[in-house]
């Protein structure tokens, strides 16, 4: 999937639930295993989250799918960088050894992180300590075996950690690093069909598009009677979002991968701390989870630091601004994705919309799914969540359906200096 050509020698990095391991490949695509640095080691990592968790059960042989993702948002709130006494013993028990489980830990209660909640100070300290030390034994391996000046491809669950791909480019071990966005078990079908045309032609690589799922459906029925309907109009929709209404976002085939990119988003202002709450209340979700920005290529790196093109959201970036409060997390990093007329026709049009509304060709966008499933597909399951979840809209294909009932809609019509609609409004308005 990289842009490698065929027989580029190269490193690879699986990084996931159970293999932690360099490889080495040839010009003949032979491949050789550097070494097992740290098997188990995306269950490693998450299964911290599980000690300081009161809900997750202590015997338990792995730890939940979405903890990893969570232990990720909490290590950026750590202030420290050296663990108590303490804290170095926990970290041997985790780290040690062919595999862990909490039922191994004979001192596990003792521990002052047991059950105390992810909110506590200590544990968020401990947690960013803890992912440190995790990428440092991939590094210092890296640094001292792997000198070749080969790019590096990483494929595995951990290739979905923004701080650790930015770290291995940071560490400037390697001329370019690809992280594809299907990096965990989401790209095990792709993979396999790789495998088996790689078999069969002599040929492993691919044309392939983020945007490949499948296409939305707008079958079925709803109450329709609960929406005003607008044609297709940029502008208008970036008024409303300027205007802090949060709209869901639907634009040709869903992305491949775990993350919204723009097709299967939910959209706002990037302005307020206050809307980054509400985003988390609408994805039921805990409110340390950040929320990630979606920015015009060409303002990346005047707001992020971010010089070259990040279409994946794979990489966090520092911000360089006070204004986009509601995409900054706590640490002053963002997980960015950029936008191209190229990448992205209508959400760069909708961005070039709100810049000229706003300054900002920035826009928060996280994911437009019920929580632990994947992205709506359906205009049926579309309506529900708009209507439960308490968004006050959504965009399909360019039409608008704004919610009648939501007191943000309402309050935005009464707007004296509201852009004025200049255009027939399908149905009611």
């Amino acid at each position: 999937m990289s842009s490698l050509p065929k027989g580029t020698p190269c490193y690879a990095l699986v990084w996931e639930g159970e293999i932690g391991a360099f490889y080495e490949i040839d010009s003949a695509l032979n491949i050789t295993l550097l070494a097992d640095v740290l098997n188990q080691v995306g269950n490693r990592y998450a299964l911290l989250y599980g000690l300081a968790d009161p809900t997750f059960p202590k015997d338990g042989s792995f730890p939940r799918v979405e903890d990893a993702g969570k232990l990720m948002a909490l290590a950026s709130f750590s202030n420290r960088s050296t663990p108590l006494a303490e804290e170095r013993k926990l970290l041997d028990f985790l780290l040690d050894g062919p595999r862990r489980e909490l039922s191994a830990y004979q001192d596990l209660e003792k521990s002052r992180h047991y059950n105390v909640g992810v909110d506590d100070p200590d544990f968020r300290n401990f947690a960013g300590i803890y992912s440190d030390k995790i990428f440092d034994v991939f590094y210092q391996f890296a640094q001292a075996d792997m000198k070749k000046r080969l790019p590096l491809v990483i494929a595995g669950g951990c290739g979905l950690n923004c701080d650790w791909n930015t770290k291995w480019k940071e560490t400037g071990l390697f001329p370019e690093v690809f992280v594809p966005p299907v990096a965990n078990d989401s790209g095990s079908a792709i993979g396999t069909a790789i495998d088996a045309q790689f078999h069969f032609t002599g040929n492993p690589k691919i044309d392939w598009s983020v945007y490949s799922g499948l296409g939305f459906i707008t079958a079925g029925s709803f109450d329709l009677a609960q929406y005003d309907l607008y044609e297709k109009n940029y502008e208008m929709i970036a008024d409303m979002l300027a205007n802090d209404l949060v709209i869901g976002w639907v634009s040709g085939k869903y992305e491949i991968g775990p993350r919204a990119l723009g097709n299967r988003s939910i959209l706002a202002a990037p302005f307020h701390a206050s809307t980054r709450v509400r985003l988390n209340e609408i994805k039921q979700r805990e409110q340390f989870r950040p929320i990630a920005p979606v920015c015009l290529e060409e303002e990346a790196a005047r707001w992020f630091g971010c010089n070259q093109a990040s279409p994946f959201m794979l990489y966090t970036h520092r911000v360089r601004t006070d204004a986009l409060n509601a995409v900054t997390h706590v640490n002053g990093t963002a997980r960015l994705q950029t936008v191209s007329a190229v990448t992205n026709r209508n959400l760069y049009e909708l961005l070039i919309a709100f810049k000229a509304r706003t300054g900002y060709g920035v826009l928060c966008n996280t994911s437009l799914n019920f929580n632990g499933r994947g992205f709506i597909n359906k205009m049926v399951d579309l309506s529900e969540y708009a209507i439960k979840h308490g968004l006050d809209g959504f965009v399909v294909e360019g039409r608008a359906y704004l919610v009648r009932s939501s007191r943000a809609y309402q309050a935005y019509l009464r707007m004296p200096n509201r852009r004025s609609v200049k255009h027939k409004a399908v149905y009611g308005g």
